[in-house]
C-alpha cells in the first residue's frame, strides 16, 4: 500500500542504486509501519532539471516521498522519515563537483486513494 515515489535530478542516473534502494527500502517500510512488502510500490522520476538556491551548477537533489493510509503517529513517521535518509546515502556515490541535496517525506494519502 505505500505509494513511494522518489525524484532526483538527471546528473545522478549513473551514480545512484536506484534498484538497490528500492530494495532495502521495501523492508524498512513493512517494518517500521506494519505493513507487508509486497504492497510497497516504488516510482523513480528523473528530473532533467533541477535548481538548488541561487547556485548555477552544481547541485543536484533527491526527494523521497512515502504516502500511506492514515493511521501513524507523527513519531512514526519521524523515525521512518529518518531511517529513509540514512539509506539513501548508502546508495549516492559521490558524483565529482556535486553536492547531493536529500530529503524526505512520510505523508497521509487522501481517503479517496484506491488501489
Amino acid at each position: 500500500m505505500p505509494q513511494i515515489t522518489v525524484d532526483y535530478s538527471a546528473e545522478l542516473d549513473d551514480s545512484f542504486d536506484r534498484r538497490g534502494f528500492a530494495l532495502a527500502l521495501h523492508p524498512l517500510v513493512a517494518e517500521t509501519v506494519s505493513t507487508g512488502i509486497s504492497g510497497c510500490k516504488t516510482r523513480f522520476r528523473r528530473a532533467e532539471d533541477s535548481f538548488v538556491g541561487d547556485a548555477a551548477t552544481g547541485d543536484s537533489l533527491v526527494n523521497v516521498s512515502i504516502a500511506m493510509r492514515p493511521g501513524r503517529t507523527p513519531e512514526t513517521k519521524a523515525h521512518l522519515t529518518k531511517a529513509v535518509l540514512e539509506l539513501l546515502a548508502g546508495h549516492l556515490k559521490p558524483l565529482d563537483g556535486f553536492t547531493v541535496h536529500t530529503s524526505a517525506e512520510v505523508r497521509d494519502l487522501d481517503a479517496s486513494f484506491r488501489s
